[in-house]
């Protein structure tokens, strides 16, 4: 297929804001509102991915991110970021909004993830014991472009498909399937009331269905023992994993520095008491921030012990804990996750977020974008931790029949459909907050969108891979110090 050749139209980033008057246009002046944003931003225009030449130094970037993250975990993010191209990807967010602010957008504005790569969706229980499919990582989400999110997820795809070692036109169909399911998804959004948008969801059984065509026996083998493990994640799951009995009573176990209990990181001459009753009440307090019924479960369960535990790879070196809480006895646990929330990568280029505590902004923007979000979602801010200093933080449990796929172990069909399931699925969370008509217009019915975000995407791989480099250089001369292996 011959290579676009447009100019990406010099813009300037406005701050964004999601849209409360919808209600007062008409169907068909929403759709004049994206048919007009072509012009300002031709869907051709996507294409183009020509790094600034005053770009900034991703690796700069990346460790002025690490400045407030806990000093002895920065060398475990660079670990994990080393491992491979996208394992450096997932843990490229800020490098890429950077760029991506050189890009044309549409000025239509929805609740964007902010970092929307394949890894980043996946399967959870919902409150009424359903299995579904949604995004599962709202660290960076913020009001901004759903173009922003369209290219991270198709990047995502390109990348992950080159370290799979997948042919460019395997590559090329699996971007453009994901990026073609997504503009028809928001096309058939885009003829549904607010409440059947509000409603949609994939649960297991369509998603199982979505993949099911297009994969191979042995796919639809793992997917079904995949779905199979699923349901046998939960608290009990993570205590008798996590951690051992003293006294009659379980504790989390030491694995430093992945896993490391409060009582070890607090100084000698502290007084622990005082640290431990600090912590336990950081989800004491979140619970105000809960449904009233939520609250009330919630009240049913006491802090047994906490812990500092390492997780993903972009949120690597962030304050992040587990709280063992247990109910009417030791076979009632429950497992929180309580997670720093720092400012979006977004923010810098979409203007700072409405809420003051950066963990309501999470949870605000996760509710929004999610079909079903977890019960126990709150958040707190904590005026004086370990270190003295001021945290927001967000509280979900550890662990609620969550689930995300092998991406290394899949072969090209497989990526494929999974791609495409992304694909509606960002497109349904974008429904919910945008102007799902005017969208849906921009985008139209070829597919000229679809081949324009291919082409960006095998441009910003490339980029990618220079990326890598770059910090596989930074790490053979000194400039970073990386632990591998953890």
């Amino acid at each position: 297929m011959p290579e676009l050749t447009v100019e990406a139209p010099p813009r300037r980033i406005p701050r964004y804001q999601l849209e409360t008057g919808l209600s007062r246009l008409t169907p068909a002046e929403r759709a004049a509102r994206g048919k007009t944003a072509r012009a300002v931003a031709p869907r051709t225009s996507h294409a183009v991915f020509e790094p600034a030449t005053d770009r900034p130094d991703p690796i700069a970037l990346l460790e002025e991110q690490a400045a407030s993250r806990v000093p002895e975990l920065v060398p475990v993010r660079w670990g994990r970021m080393l491992v491979s191209p996208f394992s450096y990807y997932r843990g490229a967010a800020l490098p890429m909004a950077s760029d991506l602010a050189t890009t044309p957008v549409s000025g239509l504005a929805v609740q964007a993830c902010g970092d929307a790569h394949l890894s980043n969706f996946g399967i959870f229980g919902s409150a009424e014991r359903r299995l579904v499919f949604d995004v599962n990582d709202f660290d960076e989400t913020l009001p901004g472009p759903w173009e922003w999110d369209v290219k991270r997820l198709a990047a995502s795809l390109e990348v992950a498909a080159r370290d799979n070692e997948f042919s460019a036109k395997q590559r090329r169909d699996i971007v453009t399937a994901a990026v073609a399911r997504y503009r028809l998804a928001m096309r058939g959004f885009a003829e549904q009331t607010n409440l059947a948008v509000w409603y949609a969801h994939a649960d297991v059984d369509r998603f199982r269905a979505d993949l099911d065509a297009q994969m191979t026996r042995r796919g639809r083998r793992t997917v079904d023992q995949s779905i199979a493990k699923a349901r046998t994640r939960d608290s009990m799951q993570e205590v008798a994993k996590l951690t051992r009995v003293v006294d009659g009573r379980p504790r989390i176990l030491s694995d430093p520095p992945l896993l490391v209990p409060v009582t070890e990181l607090i100084p000698a001459d502290a007084d622990r008491a005082a640290f431990t009753a600090l912590l336990g009440s950081l989800v004491a307090g979140y619970r105000r921030t809960l449904e009233t019924d939520r609250r009330f479960l919630l009240e049913q369960y006491q802090v047994c012990d906490m812990a500092r535990k390492v997780v993903g790879v972009g949120s690597v070196g962030t304050r992040c804990w587990i709280a063992l809480l247990l109910g009417r006895d030791t076979a009632d646990p429950l497992f929180l996750q309580v997670k720093e929330a720092e400012r979006s990568v977004l923010s810098r280029f979409m203007g700072a977020s409405k809420y003051h505590n950066q963990g309501q902004r999470v949870v605000a923007g996760q509710r929004l974008m999610q079909a079903a979000s977890d019960i126990f979602l709150g958040w707190q801010r904590i005026q004086a931790g370990l270190d003295g200093k001021a945290r927001d933080f967000y509280v979900r449990q550890l662990r609620d029949w969550k689930f995300s796929l092998d991406i290394a172990g899949m072969l090209p069909k497989g990526m494929r459909a999974y791609g495409e399931v992304c694909g509606w699925t960002l497109a349904r969370a974008h429904a919910r907050s945008g102007d799902r008509i005017a969208i849906a217009a921009y985008l139209g019915g070829s597919d000229v969108f679809d081949k324009a975000i291919a082409q960006f995407a095998g441009a910003y791989a490339d980029q990618n891979e220079r990326d890598y480099l770059s910090l596989v250089d930074a790490a053979a001369a000194g400039r970073i110090t990386a632990e591998q292996g953890l």
